[in-house]
C-alpha cells in the first residue's frame, strides 16, 4: 500500500488515492526529512502489524481505534471511504477495506478474519444472527438491479414483462450472458432469479467469470453479452461501456437491499469499534453521506438511504 522513493534527493511517500499523503518533495535529507521517513516506516509497521490477519485493499484513517470491513462495491466505487474517514476523524479510528462479495465477506466473518462486513443477501446474513455468529444486523441503504446488454438486445428482454420472463427469453435465444459466479451476493440475487424462471443455466452462451462486479461489467461490454448489474456500478461506470444499455429493469424482485453484520462484542479486538462504525453509518450523518454520494459526479445518488429502503426490507 505504501511505497517510499529516493531519486536524486527527493522524498516522496506514494500510496494509492485512497490513503495517505505525506513528506511528499522533500529536497535534501535534513534530520527533519529523516524523522518524517522514521515516522513513515512506523506508521507502516504498525498498520502492517495490526491488520495482520487480513490483507488490507485500503485503509481509511490513520487512527488507534483500529477495526476491519470486508465488502464488495460499496468499496470498489468509493462509498466506504467517504464513510471510513468520516468516522475515523471523529473516532480517532483506522478501517482496513478487505475487498470481497456477499458470499466470502460472511465466510471471514464466521471464521472471525473481519470485524464486520457490508453485504447484499437477507437469506444469509439473517442465518448467521441466527447461528450467533453474526450480530447488529442493521439497514443502511439500497441500489437495484439493472439487466444490461447490447442495443440490440438479440433475446428482446426489452419486451419482458418479469425478469423471470427476461431470463426466460435470454435461456431461449441462447444469448450471451455473464455471471460472476463466485457466490456474492450479485451471484445469489442472479441464481434466485433462474430458479424463479424455472431454468437451470448451462452452455456456451453461458459465461461465468469468477470475477467482481466491474470486471465483469466491463467484459459484457467488451464481448457484447448481458449482465446484471447493480445500479450504483452502473451510474460509475456507464461511460465505460459504450456498447451496453439498460434493457430491463423495475421489477421490484430485483431491489437490493444492504445491511450491517458485526461480530459478537468481545470476538475479535476491532469489535467494539465496529459497532461503534455501524451506529455512525445508521445515524443522521451517516444516512446523508449515503444519500448524497455520487449526486455531484453523475447527478443522481448511487444509493437509496436506509429510510427509503425501508419498505422493500424483509
Amino acid at each position: 500500500m505504501v511505497n517510499i522513493t529516493i531519486d536524486g534527493g527527493q522524498l516522496t511517500l506514494e500510496k494509492d488515492k485512497t490513503g495517505l499523503e505525506a513528506c511528499k518533495d522533500a529536497s535534501i535529507f535534513t534530520p527533519a526529512v529523516k524523522s518524517c521517513v522514521l515516522t513513515l516506516v512506523i506508521f507502516v509497521l504498525s498498520v502492517s502489524i495490526s491488520f495482520a490477519q487480513e490483507r488490507c485493499d485500503a485503509v481509511y484513517g490513520i487512527g488507534t481505534n483500529k477495526f476491519s470491513l470486508a465488502t464488495g462495491s460499496p468499496g470498489e466505487l468509493g462509498i466506504l471511504k467517504v464513510l471510513g474517514e468520516a468516522f475515523a476523524k471523529a473516532n480517532d479510528a483506522s478501517l482496513c477495506w478487505i475487498k470481497a462479495g456477499s458470499g466470502d465477506s460472511l465466510k471471514l466473518l464466521r471464521e472471525k478474519k473481519v470485524d464486520m462486513i457490508m453485504i447484499h443477501a437477507p437469506a444469509a446474513e439473517k442465518k448467521a444472527v441466527r447461528d450467533g455468529w453474526g450480530t447488529k444486523r442493521m439497514l443502511i441503504g439500497s441500489n437495484e438491479f439493472y439487466i444490461v446488454g447490447p442495443a440490440d438486445d438479440p433475446a428482446k428482454i426489452s419486451e419482458a414483462t418479469s425478469v423471470s420472463d427476461a431470463y426466460q427469453r435470454i435461456a431461449l435465444a441462447k444469448a450471451k450472458f455473464f455471471s460472476r459466479g463466485d457466490n456474492s451476493g450479485t451471484h445469489k440475487k442472479e441464481m434466485d432469479v433462474w430458479q424463479k424462471s424455472g431454468i437451470a443455466p448451462s452452455g456456451a452462451w453461458y459465461i461465468v467469470t469468477k470475477d467482481f462486479m466491474t470486471a465483469t461489467l466491463k467484459r459484457a461490454d467488451n464481448e457484447k453479452g448481458y449482465f446484471m448489474t447493480d445500479s450504483s456500478t452502473w451510474a460509475a461506470e456507464r461511460a465505460s461501456v459504450p456498447n451496453l444499455k439498460i434493457l430491463f429493469r423495475g421489477d421490484k424482485f430485483l431491489i437490493n437491499t444492504y445491511h450491517t453484520l458485526a461480530q459478537p462484542l468481545g470476538a475479535t479486538p476491532g469489535a467494539s469499534v465496529a459497532s461503534r462504525f455501524i451506529d455512525f453509518v445508521s445515524s443522521a450523518n451517516g444516512q446523508k453521506i449515503i444519500g448524497d454520494f455520487g449526486k455531484e459526479l453523475y447527478s443522481d445518488g448511487l444509493y437509496n438511504d436506509a429510510a427509503y429502503a425501508k419498505q422493500y426490507d424483509d
